[in-house]
């Protein structure tokens, strides 16, 4: 199956450089990718970087936490651009989950990235909530997941296989830790993987052998320690 490559980013000049890439089929951003990007006006840098991704799906997310808030955001969002996904957290801050404004959105038509999915039970509270024709990305976050010990693999298997009955659903592999997550993602099917510019990059140099591998590790250590004049 093909997995699709987002770049996880807010950088303009590094959204600039990505987008070129074929490599990478969209882009996501979030309000803290937004924050280290120096953006100071929310609706004014987005506009910045859809003058950049005019044709590549993009997804912004609401940083509202009530229902009224998060609505009207989610409302002005979606006028941006036609490429545009709006990201709804899957619950606020207080752990309320947001099925009203996911089921309203969602039967007006509006393409939805829904965020901070962590298992299974969530992707099926989702899902009972949507129609089979509006565009809908549900993104898990496997890094943060296996961050604690936990497996995230088993969550990932269950969620794509109920989504399997939407077309429009999407199950996207979130918070990448290393380029292997990759390869992983492609095994049990997942349709996206959002992806930091640096893993990218990697990921555009698989295929090296082992021997190779172990001749650049010993040549950077070697040059490191002739740049040091380190003596014994």
């Amino acid at each position: 199956m093909l997995t699709k490559i987002f770049c996880d980013i807010a950088d303009i000049k590094q959204i600039r450089k990505f987008y070129k890439k074929t490599i990478v089929k969209g882009f996501t951003t979030n309000p803290t990718l937004m924050r280290n990007a120096g953006a100071k006006d929310y609706k004014e840098y987005s506009k910045k970087i859809l003058k950049i991704c005019k044709s590549k799906p993009i997804s912004f997310e609401v940083f509202g936490d009530d229902y009224k808030t998060m609505k009207n955001q989610a409302l002005k969002i979606n006028t941006w651009g036609k490429n545009v996904y709006v990201k709804i957290p899957v619950v606020n801050s207080k752990g309320k989950f947001m099925g009203k404004i996911i089921k309203e959105l969602n039967n007006n038509n509006i393409k939805l990235n829904i965020t901070a999915v962590y298992n299974s039970r969530q992707t099926k509270k989702i899902l009972k909530l949507i129609n089979k024709k509006t565009k809908l990305i549900i993104s898990i976050f496997a890094g943060r997941a296996a961050d604690t010990g936990k497996d995230p693999i088993p969550e990932f298997k269950k969620s794509i296989l109920m989504a399997k009955k939407y077309k429009n659903v999407e199950i996207l592999w979130a918070s990448v830790r290393e380029p292997y997550n990759y390869l992983q993602a492609k095994q049990i099917g997942c349709n996206i993987i959002t992806v930091p510019p640096v893993i990218i990059e990697k990921i555009e140099k698989f295929g090296k052998s082992f021997d190779k591998l172990t001749r650049e590790t010993v040549k950077g250590f070697l040059l490191d320690s002739k740049k040091s004049n380190f003596r014994i």
